[in-house]
């Protein structure tokens, strides 16, 4: 196996330690937290546990107000993480394979929630008093946020040198105008 199909690897391994670790703080918001029958729990003065089912997909836009929609949801998501998961593996570079992997592992656990519930479990609620910056949501939602910002800021910012060939010193001086 060559070192860059090790690395793909890597992305792939980041999107399944995103996926279990959400799956795992669903289940404990699901089970011994009991968050759906206290509906709120304060764990810091700006941060609290609150139980929020989400029928949509970003932002809560797209409902899924039929069982159709819903399925269509799962579909439409699925296609998405499958475009994700060939990307990371066409990709060359290890910044945006951990991006990719992390959008695919966030993806994978909302896709979970949405087939096994009809929604999405939500429960982090970040606070500045009344202020909230962010509505209600879940650890795969922010691995997808990071991931996203990770491959923007590479696109944006981190343009590649173009290469010049060995001993060609035109690219290393400025031009020069008469």
């Amino acid at each position: 196996m060559t070192p860059i199909w090790y690395k793909r690897l890597g992305g792939l391994a980041l999107a399944f330690m995103v996926f279990l670790a959400d799956q795992w703080i669903k289940a404990m918001v699901l089970g011994p937290w009991k968050l759906p029958q206290v509906q709120q729990i304060e764990l810091l003065p700006i941060f609290n546990l609150t139980w929020t089912q989400n029928f949509g997909v970003s932002l809560g836009m797209f409902e899924a107000g039929s069982p159709e929609m819903r399925w269509i949801l799962v579909l439409v998501t699925a296609l998405i993480a499958c475009v994700v998961f060939v990307w990371l593996l066409r990709e060359r570079l290890v910044p945006e394979m951990c991006g990719l992997g992390m959008i695919l592992g966030g993806a994978l656990g909302n896709i979970r929630d949405r087939y096994r519930f009809g929604f999405v479990v939500d429960y982090a609620d970040l606070h500045f008093g009344a202020w909230r910056p962010f509505l209600i949501f879940n650890l795969a939602d922010a691995a997808i946020s990071i991931g996203v910002v990770i491959i923007l800021a590479r696109a944006l910012f981190m343009r590649e040198k173009p290469r010049t060939p060995q001993g060609s010193e035109q690219a290393d001086e400025p031009a020069e105008t008469h």
